[in-house]
């Protein structure tokens, strides 16, 4: 059994073109072109019924944190909806990355040199690859996931030594900290490598990184509503 917290179980209009109208004027602030920063809808644990009352209004850039529960609910849109950008910003286990390569545009989580090398070998063989992000753990928590500040040129080097098209850095500042310098740490490793993409920003703080020149902002909650949570 299952309850909804917030928001009724749907899409909501007003929410999903209040926050692309806040990008916009974010865009605009920060003196950057009109649609140069991509809106990535978090979908995980949200019930397909919102997950498609979003694709309706026309939206079509996604994200998903686990390969399985994307494997289970992204095919069978993909066959109803064209142009669908699917994006997975959650940890990747070795052993799911070919479901993943098969199925997903983008990885935002690219943060260790066994991962690396896996994807590299999968490229090879499938003869494509998903555009990757390398996740920089910016806060060196423990806790988290992510290649440390020290040790990003390094691994940016071996990335690219792998052929791999490394588009760009992704990082979760801690829940704690002021994001903005996050956020400015991880602009200026991706400027010193070259690396144009930075994918960073969620639904409480996508403002102040564009301004710090976020290419994608990651927003769930406020597209969709709380997530749903099972009965006790």
């Amino acid at each position: 059994m299952v309850f909804f917290c917030g928001k009724p179980d749907r899409g909501d209009d007003m929410s999903l073109q209040e926050i692309k109208n806040r990008i916009a004027r974010a865009e605009q602030a920060a003196n950057r072109p009109d649609g140069s920063v991509k809106l990535i809808a978090v979908s995980k644990v949200q019930p397909n019924e919102r997950v498609e009352a979003v694709l309706e209004q026309g939206h079509r850039i996604f994200g998903e944190n686990r390969v399985q529960e994307a494997a289970g609910k992204w095919p069978a849109f993909m066959e109803r909806y064209d142009g669908v950008e699917l994006h997975l910003i959650g940890p990747l286990q070795t052993n799911k990355a070919r479901q993943a390569m098969e199925l997903v545009h983008a990885i935002h989580s690219v943060d260790r040199p066994k991962l690396a090398t896996t994807l590299a070998r999968l490229a090879q063989e499938l003869g494509r690859c998903p555009d990757l992000f390398i996740q920089v753990n910016t806060g060196e928590e423990d806790q988290k996931a992510g290649i440390m500040p020290a040790e990003a040129d390094g691994f940016i080097a071996e990335c690219r030594a792998l052929d791999l098209p490394v588009q760009g850095l992704m990082c979760i500042p801690p829940v704690e900290e002021e994001p903005a310098l996050h956020f400015a740490l991880l602009a200026k490793i991706a400027a010193r490598n070259g690396l144009s993409g930075l994918s960073m920003g969620m639904s409480g703080d996508f403002e102040s990184a564009i301004a710090l020149g976020a290419t994608h902002v990651r927003v769930g909650s406020a597209i969709f509503g709380d997530r749903v949570k099972a009965a006790g």
